[in-house]
């Protein structure tokens, strides 16, 4: 099994990554073992995870999901699925002629 997940930090930004291991991750990431992102913004807190039958669908899945923002993860992470294609969609300013 594997995982991707999902992390609150203290500053209430959100950290994205992927586990074979999700406890010890967590602990990891907790101690300041983690990634540099967690280290400075402990402690953090596990706000989602998806579980994948192998590690290279999980790391896909991280990717994808780093490439959103913060309305799409707040989004996946409260089970609002329907909100997701919409938040999809890019918004490009209005130009001050139009």
């Amino acid at each position: 099994m594997a995982f991707m997940y999902i992390l609150e930090c203290r500053d209430g930004s959100y950290y994205v990554g992927s586990t074979k291991n999700l406890d010890r991750r967590l602990a990891e990431h907790n101690s300041g073992a983690g990634a540099e992102y967690t280290r400075r913004r402990r402690p953090v807190a596990l706000v989602f995870q998806h579980e994948f039958d192998r590690i290279d669908d999980a790391y896909f899945a991280e990717k994808h999901v780093q490439g959103w923002g913060r309305a799409k993860r707040s989004a996946l992470i409260e089970g609002r699925f329907e909100l997701l294609p919409e938040l999809a969609r890019k918004r490009f300013p209005k130009k001050a002629d139009e």
